[in-house]
C-alpha cells in the first residue's frame, strides 16, 4: 500500500512539472512574439528614416541640376548680348552711312541755293522763283509719292505681321488652356489617390490594432485558466501530503503496537484507492485538457505569425504605392509653380507695356499742344514776317520728334517681336513630357522621382531648376535694362549729332529760303506726324488687345 501511494504520489508531481513547463514555454513563445512586434516596429522606423534619406538625396541632385541649368542660362546670356552688341554696331554704322549720305544731300542743295542766291543778286529774281517753285513742287510731289508707297508697303506687312501674331497668340492660349485643364484634371485624380490610400492605410492600422488587443485578451484570459489550474494542482498536492501524512501515521501506529495482524482502520485503504483513482482521472483529464490548450496557442502563434507576414507584405506595398503617388505628384506642383511664374511674368510685362503707352500717349498730347501754339503764330500777314531762324528751328524741332516717335515705335515692334518669339519658345519647350510615374521626387511630376528629380519638371523646370540660380525673371530684367540704357544712350548720341550737324548747316545757309517751300515742308512734316501718331494708336490698340488676352490667362 504504501509504494503504490508513493506511485501515485510521484505522478502529480511529474504532471505539475510538465504543466509549468508548458506554461513557461508559451510564456516563453509569447515574450519571443512580443519581441518580433517590437522589432517589427524598429524595422519601420529605419525604413520611415531611410526614405528620409532618398528624399534629402534627390533634393541636393535637384540643386546641383538647377545650378548646372542656371550656369547653361548665363552662357547662353552672354551670348545673347554678345549677339545684341554686333548688330547694335552694325546698325550705328548703318546710322553713321545713312547720316553721311544725308549731310552730302543737304550739302548739293546749299551749293544750290547759293547758287540761286548768286543769280538773285544779279537780278534774275522772278525767274529764279518760277524754277525754284517748279522744283520744289516736283521735288514734293515726288518725295510724296515715295513716302505714300513706302507707307502703304509697311502698313500691308503691319497688317500682315499682326495676323500673324494673333494667330499664334490665339493657338498658345487655346494651347495653355487645354494643358491647365489637364493639369488641374490629373492634379484632382492624383489628390483622390493619395486620400483614398490614407483612408485604407488608417482602415487597416486600426484593423490591426483591433486584432492585436483582442490577441492580448486572449493571452489574458489564457494566463488566467494556467493561473486557476495551478491553484487546481496546489490543492491536489496539498491533500496528497495530507493523505501522506495520515498513511505515516498509521504505520507509526502499527509498528508501535507491534502487531502485524493489526488492520488499518476501516475505510482508509477504500479511501486511498479512491482518491487514488480520482487523482488518477483528474491528471488524465488535465493533461488532455492542457494538450488541448497547448495546440490551440500554438495554432494561435502560427496565425499571429502569418498574420505578421502578411502585415509586412502590405506595408511594403503600401510604402510603393506612396512613392508612386509622389512621383506622379510632384511634376503636377512644378508645372504649377512655373505657370503662375509665366504668369507674373506676363503681368510685368503687360504693366511694362501700359507705362509705356502712357508715355507715348503724353508725348502725343504735348506734341498736339506743340503743333497748336505753331498753328497759333502762323495767323500772320505775311509769311515773311518770321525770321528765317525761327522757322528752321521749328521745322527741325518737328523733325527730330518725328525720329524719336519712329524711334519709338521701332522699340514697339521689336519689345513685341521679342515677347512672341518667348512665347513661343515657351510653347514649345512645355511639350507635355512622358508620365513614366518615376521621375521627380515629391509628387507628381510626369517625370518625377525619376531623379528622381523633378528633372524636367521644372520646364526645364525649367524655369526649372531655377532655384538657386538666377531665375529667368532677374535675366529679363536686366536684359531689358540693359537694352533700355544702351537705347538711351544710342539716341542722346544721335541727337547731340543732328544739332550738330543743324548747327552748321544754319551757318553755311545764312540767308532766306523761300517762304512757300518752307510751308511746304511744314505741312509734310505735319503729315509725317499725324502718321507717327495713328501708328502709335494702332501700336496701342494692338498692346491694349494683347493684354486683355494675357490677364485672363494669367488668371487661369
Amino acid at each position: 500500500m504504501s509504494k503504490k501511494g508513493r506511485s501515485k504520489g510521484e505522478k502529480p508531481e511529474m504532471e505539475t512539472d510538465a504543466v509549468q513547463m508548458a506554461n513557461e514555454e508559451l510564456r516563453a513563445k509569447l515574450t519571443s512574439i512580443q519581441i518580433e512586434f517590437q522589432q517589427e516596429k524598429s524595422k519601420v522606423g529605419k525604413l520611415r528614416e531611410r526614405l528620409q534619406e532618398a528624399k534629402l538625396e534627390r533634393e541636393q541632385e535637384q540643386r546641383r541640376h538647377t545650378a548646372y541649368i542656371s550656369e547653361l542660362k548665363a552662357k547662353l546670356h552672354e551670348e545673347k548680348t554678345k549677339e545684341l552688341q554686333a548688330l547694335r554696331e552694325g546698325l550705328i554704322r548703318q546710322h553713321e552711312q545713312e547720316a553721311a549720305r544725308t549731310a552730302k544731300i543737304k550739302e548739293g542743295e546749299l551749293q544750290r541755293l547759293q547758287a540761286t542766291l548768286n543769280v538773285l543778286r544779279d537780278g534774275a529774281a522772278d525767274k529764279v522763283k518760277t524754277a525754284l517753285l517748279t522744283e520744289a513742287r516736283e521735288e514734293a510731289r515726288r518725295a510724296f509719292d515715295g513716302e505714300r508707297l513706302r507707307l502703304q508697303q509697311e502698313i500691308l506687312e503691319l497688317k500682315a505681321a499682326r495676323k500673324q501674331a494673333e494667330e499664334a497668340l490665339s493657338n498658345c492660349m487655346q494651347a495653355d488652356k487645354t494643358k491647365a485643364a489637364d493639369l488641374r484634371a490629373a492634379y484632382q485624380a492624383h489628390q483622390d489617390e493619395v486620400h483614398r490610400i490614407k483612408r485604407e492605410c488608417e482602415r487597416d492600422i486600426r484593423r490591426l490594432m483591433d486584432e492585436i488587443k483582442g490577441k492580448d485578451r486572449v493571452i489574458l484570459a489564457l494566463e488566467k485558466e494556467l493561473g486557476v489550474q495551478a491553484g487546481q494542482t496546489q490543492k491536489l498536492l496539498l491533500q496528497k501530503e495530507a493523505l501522506d501524512e495520515q498513511l505515516v501515521q498509521v504505520k507509526e501506529a502499527e509498528r508501535h503496537h507491534s502487531s502485524p495482524k493489526r488492520e488499518l482502520p476501516p475505510g482508509i485503504g477504500d479511501m486511498v484507492e479512491l482518491m487514488g483513482v480520482q487523482d488518477q482521472h483528474m491528471d488524465e483529464r488535465d493533461v488532455r485538457r492542457f494538450q488541448l490548450k497547448i495546440a490551440e496557442l500554438n495554432s494561435v502563434i502560427r496565425k499571429l505569425e502569418d498574420r505578421n507576414t502578411l502585415l509586412a507584405d502590405e506595408r511594403n506595398e503600401l510604402l510603393k504605392r506612396s512613392r508612386e503617388t509622389e512621383v506622379q505628384l510632384k511634376p503636377l506642383v512644378e508645372k504649377n509653380k512655373r505657370m503662375n511664374k509665366k504668369n507674373e511674368d506676363l503681368l510685368q510685362s503687360i504693366q511694362r507695356m501700359e507705362e509705356k503707352i502712357k508715355n507715348l500717349t503724353r508725348e502725343n498730347v504735348e506734341m498736339k499742344e506743340k503743333l497748336s501754339a505753331q498753328a497759333s503764330l502762323k495767323r500772320h500777314t505775311s509769311l515773311n514776317d518770321l525770321s528765317l531762324t525761327r522757322d528752321e528751328q521749328e521745322i527741325e524741332f518737328l523733325r527730330l520728334q518725328v525720329l524719336e516717335q519712329q524711334h519709338v515705335i521701332d522699340d514697339l515692334s521689336l519689345e513685341r517681336e521679342r515677347l512672341l518669339r518667348s512665347k513661343r519658345h515657351r510653347g514649345k519647350s512645355l511639350k507635355p513630357p512622358k508620365k513614366h510615374v518615376v521621375e521627380t521626387f515629391f509628387g507628381f511630376d510626369e517625370e518625377s522621382v525619376d531623379s528622381e528629380t523633378l528633372s524636367e519638371t521644372s520646364y526645364n523646370t525649367d524655369r526649372t531648376d531655377r532655384t538657386p540660380a538666377t531665375p529667368e525673371e532677374d535675366l529679363d530684367d536686366t536684359t531689358a535694362r540693359e537694352e533700355a540704357d544702351l537705347r538711351f544712350c544710342q539716341l542722346t548720341r544721335e541727337y547731340q549729332a543732328l544739332q550738330r550737324a543743324y548747327a552748321l548747316l544754319q551757318e553755311q545757309v545764312g540767308g532766306t529760303l523761300d517762304a512757300e517751300r518752307e510751308a511746304r515742308t511744314r505741312e509734310q512734316l505735319q503729315a509725317d506726324l499725324l502718321r507717327c501718331q495713328a501708328k502709335i494708336e494702332d501700336l496701342e490698340k494692338l498692346l491694349v488687345e494683347k493684354g486683355q488676352e494675357v490677364i485672363p490667362k494669367a488668371t487661369v
